[in-house]
């Protein structure tokens, strides 16, 4: 493993920083995921009678947003080389994975990692609500956090 960058080693003492009290607003959101059924929609990926091509895009659930709009008020999203980070894609797609068995740091960097994917490929963060692994994310970190 390669040691991590001065702004991995800030972000890391931040996060580890934040008391029960700053972590409780996402934690709010935990029961707005459990009750939510579906996160959004697909639209466009059609021709019109034009010609014109309409990219397929997602359309959130306000949930989605409200998670983005905190993890990056909260300080949450980590600068380091995601997409290379193999260790944290395997943890992502094992079903099943164990997130109690990494610390709080480890998961805002899967987050991150899913976030900033969305940036780049429309749908992922929405992926990752449908699947569950966000929701999965948050619980463990509640557990830990205490």
């Amino acid at each position: 493993m390669k040691p991590m960058t001065d702004k991995e080693l800030a972000s890391k003492h931040h996060i580890e920083s934040l008391t029960k009290a700053d972590w409780q607003p996402l934690f709010d959101l935990i029961p707005k995921i459990e009750n939510t059924e579906g996160f959004g929609t697909w639209e466009g990926g059609d021709t019109d009678e034009n010609g014109a091509i309409h990219l397929l895009y997602a359309v959130e659930e306000p949930v989605i947003g409200a998670f983005r709009e905190l993890i990056y008020k909260m300080g949450l999203i980590v600068s380091f080389d995601w997409a290379a980070w193999d260790e944290g894609r395997e943890m992502a797609n094992t079903e099943h994975f164990d997130f109690d068995t990494v610390d709080v740091f480890t998961k805002c960097k899967i987050i991150t990692a899913i976030a900033r994917n969305d940036r780049f490929c429309s749908g992922a963060l929405l992926d990752a609500f449908e699947s569950g692994i966000i929701l999965v994310l948050l619980k463990s970190i509640r557990r830990q956090v205490g």
